[in-house]
């Protein structure tokens, strides 16, 4: 299998797999957001920022450091594997200890064990980064596929018959553990890598020389990315900072999972030519394109009928919500552009200068929390839409340097797909407005228009990104037939 069908299996399976789970996810938070209220989840959303900070020194960099590495040994593996083992350790530990401290800091007593029980997970996590790593240089995303899609069905299972017991809160700390410890023990079971008891200076100090990097820009870049949920939650109430969650989880959905598909996918892929850069340039641009139609047909269909989407799938209690989520889909459109002119720099082992740019785009992030404390949430996400626009110039103007592939040329590429995702929303968006349907047949309406103006328009103009995937899509039901 050539490099281009490895990509673009890789791809395939890898879409499967986030879709699949996905799809169940959000068939779980559906049926969850149902049955707990706002302040349930506000709750949960506080203390993930907690945990994926702790989880960035987990990874350490060393799962790009080992993807990018040609020649990975065993002692390579066994040397990251067993450090952060180690570190999942330490920072459970630190988690218990500091645990009332952060309570404290968010004025809310009911976090202390909250936090204690889920910090469990970063020991899971990090029995399992090697093993996803393995994977992903082969480029081997069909087992990640069967087993995401089991644990996320399993962990869904557990998570609904607790909260129909009552167990509130309590229901998404099991969905969250249950799902990685089955995602941990199927890892191990089907990969069959086992660490030898190693652990090599030599190795370390190469791995994390890069890895280093990317460890301190990977914190820093967590905590700003986090810092609304912290502000959110200190001066606002649970309830508050539970609307803006949902509202992000339906913006990420499509967003940053597709964004995280091309981006897992298209590192190692990348990293295989990187001493070709012509060729490295092209597929760079038939990545970004490709993404990039997706998503802004993804985003500009959610805005435009996102309160009948609210209302169908979580009920009025969740109408906050409608607002936020319009406005993070702006956000969301920018989302492709951003993260595969950062994963550049990666590629090529500049983690040096990604480490610099990452500092100085997320300085603008103090101001913006200036903003949203006076001025509130939705101010706070219109000073987040400033801060993506300024990070991509930043970083393209680096990636530039290397591809050769300047802003002006990246937007005239991808300006089709956003007319067309704009036109289409501009359809979709009014019919919202026919209140005497009922949201579920207003829904449906929209959806219907929307797929029909998309592909009705991709065949008019014979959109090469359109017929990309329409090829794509036609030889699978053509195999499977």
């Amino acid at each position: 299998m050539d490099l281009k069908d490895q990509a673009i299996n890789g791809v395939l399976w890898n879409s499967v797999g986030k879709f699949s789970a996905m799809g169940i996810e959000f068939v779980v938070g559906i049926i969850l957001a149902r049955l707990l209220t706002p302040k349930e989840f506000g709750l949960i959303g506080t203390i993930m920022v907690v945990i994926a900070l702790s989880e960035i020194f987990i990874n350490s960099g060393f799962s790009q450091a080992l993807v990018r590495k040609q020649d990975c040994t065993q002692k390579d593996f066994s040397t990251a594997f067993f450090f952060n083992m180690a570190v999942g350790i330490l920072f459970f530990v630190i988690l218990l200890l500091t645990s009332g401290p952060i309570s404290k800091f968010f004025n809310n007593h009911e976090l202390k064990p909250l936090i204690q029980v889920l910090g469990i997970g970063l020991i899971i996590s990090s029995l399992t980064l090697i093993q996803r790593v393995r994977l992903a240089k082969e480029i081997n995303f069909k087992l990640q596929t069967k087993i995401s899609i089991i644990a996320s069905f399993l962990s869904g299972a557990i998570a609904i018959s607790m909260a129909f017991s009552g167990f509130g809160v309590w229901s998404l700390i099991a969905k969250t553990l249950s799902n990685q410890g089955l995602d941990s023990i199927m890892l191990w079971y089907w990969n069959r890598w086992k660490p030898d008891f190693i652990f090599s200076i030599e190795s370390f100090k190469i791995l994390f020389g890069f890895g280093s990097k990317l460890l301190i820009s990977g914190l820093f870049g967590t905590l700003l990315a986090n810092i609304n949920y912290i502000i959110i939650g200190k001066y606002f109430t649970p309830q508050d900072l539970g609307y803006f969650t949902r509202a992000e989880l339906f913006r990420n959905l499509p967003s940053q999972n597709v964004s995280s598909i091309v981006s897992e996918v298209g590192y190692p892929v990348l990293a295989k030519v990187q001493d070709n850069r012509p060729l490295m340039k092209e597929v760079f641009r038939k990545m970004l394109v490709n993404t990039f139609f997706i998503i802004a047909i993804l985003m500009a269909g959610m805005a435009s009928t996102a309160e009948a989407m609210i209302m169908t799938l979580l009920g009025e209690q969740w109408m906050p919500s409608v607002v936020l989520l319009q406005m993070l889909c702006i956000i969301g459109i920018m989302v492709p552009l951003n993260t595969m002119n950062v994963n550049i720099l990666n590629v090529v082992g500049r983690s040096d200068l990604y480490l610099k740019l990452q500092f100085f785009t997320q300085l603008m992030v103090i101001p913006n929390i200036f903003i949203g404390v006076f001025l509130g949430i939705k101010a706070l996400i219109v000073g987040m839409m400033f801060i993506a626009l300024a990070g991509y110039v930043i970083f393209n103007h680096e990636s530039n340097k290397i591809l050769n592939y300047p802003i002006r040329e990246q937007l005239h590429d991808v300006l089709p797909s956003l007319i067309l995702a704009l036109s289409m929303a501009s359809v979709v968006f009014p019919l919202g407005y026919f209140s005497f349907f009922n949201p579920i047949i207003t829904l449906t309406i929209q959806v219907l228009v929307g797929v029909i103006f998309v592909v009705g328009w991709g065949e008019i103009l014979g959109l090469k990104e359109y017929n990309f995937f329409k090829a794509i899509l036609l030889e699978k039901i053509k195999y499977k037939v």
